[in-house]
């Protein structure tokens, strides 16, 4: 039986970007695939130009669990940037400041505010450079700074990395979803009456309440019962993978769904990347 490590992606502000160009920096609802994977090598202490960078890339499989994609926040932003200099790099944001011939560069970036995900992970070969316990060991103890796609972008839970054997990937997300430790995770919510005591909800419910077109993404808003005395409250999530890892490790009957997504790392010091094939599937997970 094949092995998952799953972890938990979520954060109060993250940035899943798509194809940027120009000033325009458009994002995406849910992570890309080379997101993910260079989260991992922050975690493993991989700098972009560790050519370790493409065993990652090349030897594991990732599947994600698509709960909430949280709400769009589009920031205009403006930045001192020196003019491109030949045979010149800069190391730190003050010795870029320190250059005098500063420009000032202007984009619109998407951010999401709320994201809930979660991830699946396992190997594609037989000898691949690092065990899925080595990669847990390295989301316990990252080496680099964990984000969700930019810097300013922290994770708002532990990743709290756990190896199981299942079926498919999808069990693997599915058990996750039910019973991992970010699903017990509890916040107030204000009542209406000041006298009244203060309602408890999960995280992920919450999140899930400010989605749009919530119906497809994530929880309803009831949860007063559960899935065996109401089944028409059985909740359906989106679950993504790349295509040819669908068959073996997905659900091709509840793919609704193929789309392309250039985000396949091809060389990361030069941020190119390829089309990928991602099947898209729609999974009861309670």
């Amino acid at each position: 039986m094949p092995r998952y490590l799953t972890f938990a992606l979520v954060a109060p502000l993250s940035a899943f970007g798509g194809v940027a160009v120009g000033e325009r920096r458009d994002g995406f609802d849910r992570p890309a695939r080379s997101a993910v994977l260079g989260l991992i090598a922050a975690c493993l202490g991989l700098t972009r130009e560790d050519p370790r960078q493409d065993d990652l890339a090349r030897d594991y499989g990732l599947a994600l669990l698509c709960h909430a994609p949280g709400q769009l926040l589009t920031d205009f932003h403006t930045a001192q940037m020196p003019s491109a200099q030949r045979n010149t790099r800069f190391y730190t944001r003050a010795q870029e400041l320190a250059v005098s011939d500063l420009n000032t560069t202007l984009s619109r970036r998407d951010y999401r505010a709320g994201s809930w995900h979660l991830g699946a992970l396992w190997q594609r070969s037989e000898t691949p450079p690092w065990s899925l316990e080595t990669l847990a060991q390295a989301m316990h103890e990252p080496a680099f700074t964990p984000y969700l796609g930019r810097k300013s972008c922290p994770l708002g839970l532990p990743l709290a990395p756990d190896l199981q054997s299942h079926d498919t990937a999808v069990s693997a997300l599915r058990d996750r979803y039910r019973h991992g430790p970010e699903s017990k995770v509890s916040i107030g919510r204000s009542s209406s009456s000041p006298t009244a005591p203060q309602e408890r909800t999960t995280l992920r419910h919450a999140l899930a309440r400010t989605a749009p077109n919530r119906r497809h993404w994530a929880e309803w808003d009831r949860l007063a019962t559960t899935p065996d005395q109401n089944p028409e409250h059985t909740m359906r999530h989106m679950i993504v993978m790349d295509q040819q890892d669908a068959e073996t490790h997905g659900a091709p009957d509840d793919t609704v769904q193929t789309v392309f997504r250039r985000d396949q790392p091809r060389s990361r010091p030069r941020w190119q990347f390829d089309l990928r094939e991602e099947a898209v599937m729609t999974v009861p997970v309670l």
